[in-house]
């Protein structure tokens, strides 16, 4: 009997181990299959990484420049052809006929000056200019940095025809030198790029004024005044509902410039004056909560009224700038300026061109102008201007961000060869297109070089160079008070983290791993929570605030903290009565805090704070009082965690001692004592990596501080990092 049933189940056991064999070699197959689809999404993410930032920008602008060189050598007759074939547009008997290059120089570069101008508000309105005495030492320097070149050109060009584009050695080309900027920003503070550009838009401001006044055409008097009449239409609309002002201030846009274009002023002005009239502004809570009414009324009856209201709301919270920026950032980065090089980099060139470039007057000067003229002018006017005001106007930089921001400003592409197609004709123009390229890669290079080399000080030194003396703007209203803050870590941490959370976003429950990870790894970081509930869209959020205060009343705020971001989907009364009895707590007493409301006006306060804190949204992480604005992953916070603690450690530090001002010398000291590249690997750098997943015990470090018991320690367990869910289910 045994036997036969051993001789029965054998063909049922050998096709159930086909079976899995089979479904292994399948699994295999898809593992195999997904290799290349894993490689192509990263690559792909990369691609996307690269088009989103500024150094995509300037890679379509090099690439447009070699194509317009190539083309315009390979076959000139038709290169030229092709940007002078005659394109007219018009309704009935008027009409506006141009050549296709004027259609993109005084047309569609308007809406890249545009773009310039909403930039340059938006760090008005929000950045760190809004403090107005910041804008004294860049706005002077950027006027100084204009003056200066022109007078070298001059100097070179001071007799002859070729005196009249002084203008062409004077504009830096924002577009192509914020990219280049990016290319080599990695590891640079984000303060920089601030101080380049109000140099940039300094000098995109007063070079269309220049255009505006000395390289137009006969004034013609009525056109000009139809163009006033809408560019003050245009700030009389700004009271109109957004959904409406958007076809008015169109319409009265493309008639300011059709006015301009006529009374003989180059009409790309128009895009400045806009964008610079264009205010932004951070959402405001109260308005993102109406805009959610408005959506939950469509829900419930659709209809097209409803549906007109919500989509107000909706954009009414966002500033108009922000949505234009949004809008035409991508056209104007990858079609507008790119299809601008195209239209006029290409230059003809042979020996003869480039044996008289060398030693002609037009180039020289232009390059002169640029290289030596923009960086000397930016570095002595900063030092000026900080000496002669007694340190109270302080450049917001260190001096060699100085030093490679007047290097980069000597990039003058766009505004220069719009000038040079205004004031020069036949071989005047091929020698500044010369001059004006040559220029490009020479502030180029000098701009890497300064950084580079300042890459290799020392720390201190480093830091002090990039940053100089003067201390960031606080984004965060209020600081940190250990007696009424939830505060995880030592309290003389080198950073602290500030973070507006609410507990039933899903948002917040996925970084609050990333920010125990943090905590487990740095003993230099002290962490802060503040409630923010957003009850529009969260029913649950304001009671699991009011239960974390009321496990806070009883010493045990961070495990319930951590429980309530973890079961985001039992938030009920029923629930924190169960996790309160859970922990061990009073029951009763906690139940009363809840019925009464005892700790309402605590979480009001963290609500007020982060309102005056311009936050409207959760996640929020502040560092250092500074705001984070990338990511919520580890790596993107680990990076800001570390800039904020480099920032710190150079406000504590004192003078840099004196053998470190002997620059060349520590910097060629380094460069000698460098590991080699072989001997160092990704994970040999000497900074402690990221916490991985899995069970660890908690640090000393992590005791909270402020009004909690600091003899609880109930939510030791809790911080301890469970391992991957989708792992685990795997």
């Amino acid at each position: 009997m045994i036997a036969c049933q051993d001789v029965t189940d054998a063909p049922d056991k050998q096709h159930e181990r086909l079976r899995l064999a089979a479904g292994t070699d399948q699994a295999a197959a898809r593992s195999a299959d997904r290799v290349p689809a894993t490689r192509t999404t990263l690559a792909t993410e990369r691609v996307k990484a690269l088009l989103a930032a500024e150094a995509g920008g300037a890679v379509a602008l090099v690439a447009a420049l070699l194509a317009a060189l190539i083309w315009s050598n390979a076959f000139p007759g038709a290169y030229e052809a092709a940007w002078e074939a005659r394109l007219s547009l018009g309704l009935g008997s008027g009409r506006l006929g141009l050549d296709l290059r004027t259609w993109i120089d005084s047309g569609l570069m308007t809406l890249f000056f545009l773009l310039v101008g909403l930039e340059a508000r938006s760090e008005l309105d929000l950045g760190e200019l809004r403090e107005r005495h910041r804008l004294l030492l860049p706005v002077g320097a950027g006027v100084v940095a204009m003056a200066v070149p022109v007078g070298i050109y001059l100097a070179v060009n001071h007799a002859g025809p070729t005196a009249h584009g002084w203008g062409v050695a004077m504009s830096t080309d924002s577009a192509l030198a914020l990219g280049v900027f990016s290319v080599m920003s990695r590891r640079l503070p984000a303060r920089i790029r601030t101080f380049l550009l109000t140099l940039f838009v300094v000098d995109d401001l007063v070079a269309l004024v220049v255009i505006a006044g000395f390289y137009s055409h006969r004034l013609r008097l009525l056109p000009l005044a139809v163009a006033a009449g809408a560019f003050a239409a245009i700030l009389a609309g700004r009271a109109l509902r957004p959904l409406r002002r958007g076809a008015v201030v169109v319409a009265l846009g493309a008639t300011m410039w059709a006015g301009l274009m006529g009374s003989g002023v180059d009409p790309v002005v128009v895009g400045l004056a806009i964008g610079l009239v264009t205010s932004a502004y951070a959402p405001t809570r109260s308005d993102l909560e109406r805009a959610t009414g408005l959506v939950r009324l469509f829900r419930e009856q659709p209809s097209p009224r409803r549906a007109r209201s919500a989509t107000a709301g909706l954009v009414s919270t966002l500033s108009e700038n922000a949505r234009l920026q949004h809008r035409f950032h991508p056209w104007t980065t990858y079609v507008i300026v790119p299809l601008f090089a195209l239209a006029n980099a290409g230059v003809t060139v042979d020996a003869g061109l480039l044996g008289g470039a060398v030693t002609a007057p037009v180039t020289v000067g232009i390059f002169l102008a640029y290289v030596v003229g923009k960086p000397v002018s930016v570095v002595v006017t900063s030092w000026a201007v900080g000496r002669l005001s007694g340190g109270r106007l302080r450049p917001p930089v260190g001096w060699a961000a100085i030093v490679g921001s007047g290097a980069l400003a000597g990039i003058g592409f766009t505004v220069s060869l719009l000038i040079a197609n205004l004031a020069f004709t036949g071989r005047s123009l091929q020698e500044a297109k010369v001059g004006i390229l040559a220029a490009v890669v020479a502030s180029s290079v000098l701009g890497w070089a300064v950084y580079r080399f300042t890459a290799l000080l020392p720390r201190a030194a480093r830091r002090r160079a990039l940053l100089g003396a003067e201390p960031p703007l606080s984004d965060l209203v209020g600081s940190v008070d250990p007696a009424l803050d939830h505060i995880r870590g030592p309290q003389d941490a080198a950073v602290t983290v500030v973070e507006y959370g609410d507990y039933e976003c899903p948002y917040c429950s996925d970084a609050d791993p990333v920010t125990r990870d943090l905590l487990l790894s740095r003993p230099d970081v002290r962490y802060v929570w503040r409630h923010l509930p957003l009850s529009d869209i969260h029913p649950h959020a304001r009671l699991a605030a009011e239960a974390a205060e009321a496990a806070a009343a009883q010493g045990a705020f961070w495990p319930m903290h951590t429980l309530l971001l973890k079961r985001q989907n039992r938030l009920e009364m029923s629930d924190l009565l169960g996790y309160a009895a859970e922990f061990g707590l009073d029951v009763r007493m906690f139940c009363e805090d809840l019925r009464r409301r005892v700790h309402a006006g605590r979480v009001e306060r963290d609500i007020a704070s982060a309102d005056a804190s311009g936050v409207s949204g959760t996640p929020t992480f502040f560092f250092n009082g500074q705001r984070h604005h990338g990511a919520h992953n580890l790596g993107a916070l680990t990076q800001a965690l570390e800039a904020a603690r480099e920032a710190a450690e150079h406000a504590r530090s004192g003078p840099v001692p004196r053998e470190q001002l002997c620059v060349l010398r520590m910097a060629a000291r380094r460069y000698r004592t460098r590991v080699p590249r072989e001997l160092t690997g990704p994970g040999r750098s000497g900074r402690r990596t990221a916490a991985r997943a899995g069970t660890r015990p908690v640090p000393e470090h992590l005791g909270p501080v402020g009004h909690e018991s600091p003899q609880n320690r109930a939510d030791a367990p809790l911080l301890q990092r469970e391992p991957d869910r989708r792992s685990s289910a795997a």
